[in-house]
């Protein structure tokens, strides 16, 4: 009781404390400090635990850091108790389940939500879109009776989807999520020039050249990412699970850091599979692993709030100072790509 007294005399001492919390959490969110942003906005949800900004911005906290499941928790959270617009809620918390793979929860959310009959009509193609992204991605693979193997057919190149209007990563994905249930014949070419392009938005054209892949398409095309330019067949690809264990990044970083603190090594691995993700189908840039591993642990290590030396992680995982430095420059560009929810 005496500490309860204590609370609420300390909001009666310092009126307008919550609000002063969040903007500061909110602040730090901007600089990516998100330890500092969580800290902070947790700290305001206990004198305002209604309040729906208080709550999106942990979500979002939470995404940026890496704890991408207590991201979820937040979210549901929300959901379970009537928080914020619950529409927009719903896209976010749809958003997480997608980064989690978790379909299963995708499909019946939106089946759920369907039978609700509580969606907005200019949402309604939004919410179908991402159902039929579920589904598909709950298949696992192309059914053979939907699709054959890529092959040129006469006049299937006429249709438009103006790939180069999707600028928000959230239309990508549901673009995305489109051409995943759809033969993609018809826009051939316009993928391809997307790809080719460099204007469009490494996340979408890494989505794109997975569709191609899982639809055995066999020619070879020009692939644009950061200045990079090569020539990929998207059938012969590998996949994006085995392009990333191939580096050995993670594997340097589970010896590290999974036995000692196993909540760290998930956020980092959700860091590298993101960076991963933009650069594919390209080889990384600059460094070997042993310096990649060094400047995602100091990027984890700056989330969180901590000030160790880029030096002694380089030290750590036997990488030369300026190779880590090089690698974390490029990281540092890959950081100002806008990705879904961001």
């Amino acid at each position: 009781m005496k500490k309860r007294d204590s609370e609420k005399n300390n909001v009666i001492l310092f009126p307008g404390l919550e609000k002063r919390l969040l903007e500061k959490g909110l602040d730090y969110l901007k600089e990516k400090k998100y330890r500092d942003a969580i800290h902070y906005l947790e700290q305001a949800l206990r004198h305002d635990p209604e309040n729906s900004d208080i709550f999106v911005g942990l979500v979002l906290a939470n995404y940026e850091a890496g704890n991408i499941k207590q991201a979820k928790e937040i979210a549901s959270e929300m959901l379970r108790s009537g928080l914020g617009d619950y529409i927009q809620v719903i896209d976010l918390y749809l958003m997480i389940l997608v980064q989690l793979n978790e379909y299963n929860e995708i499909v019946s959310t939106i089946e759920a939500l369907l039978e609700e009959r509580e969606i907005p009509a200019e949402k309604h193609e939004h919410f179908i879109r991402m159902l039929e992204f579920g589904k598909r991605m709950q298949e696992g693979k192309v059914e053979p009776e939907m699709l054959e193997p890529f092959e040129e057919e006469p006049g299937m190149e006429d249709q438009v989807l103006d790939l180069f209007s999707y600028t928000d990563p959230n239309d990508q994905v549901m673009v995305a999520a489109k051409l995943a249930r759809e033969n993609i014949r018809p826009y051939k070419m316009e993928i391809t020039e997307y790809i080719a392009s460099s204007e469009g938005h490494p996340f979408l054209k890494t989505m794109l050249l997975n569709i191609l892949k899982e639809q055995e398409f066999g020619d070879e095309i020009a692939v644009e990412k950061f200045g990079w330019e090569e020539a990929f067949v998207p059938a012969s690809l590998p996949e994006l699970k085995e392009y990333i264990e191939n580096s050995g990044i993670l594997q340097l970083l589970s010896g590290e850091i999974e036995n000692e603190d196993p909540v760290l090594y998930e956020n980092v691995q959700s860091l590298v599979e993101r960076y991963f993700f933009l650069v594919y189908p390209f080889r990384l840039p600059a460094g070997r692993a042993e310096a990649w591993a060094a400047a995602c642990h100091f990027i984890a290590n700056e989330y969180y709030g901590f000030d160790d030396s880029l030096d002694s992680f380089a030290e750590v995982y036997g990488s030369s100072k300026e190779e880590a430095e090089q690698v974390l420059g490029f990281i540092r560009r890959l950081e100002e790509i806008s990705y879904p929810i961001i």
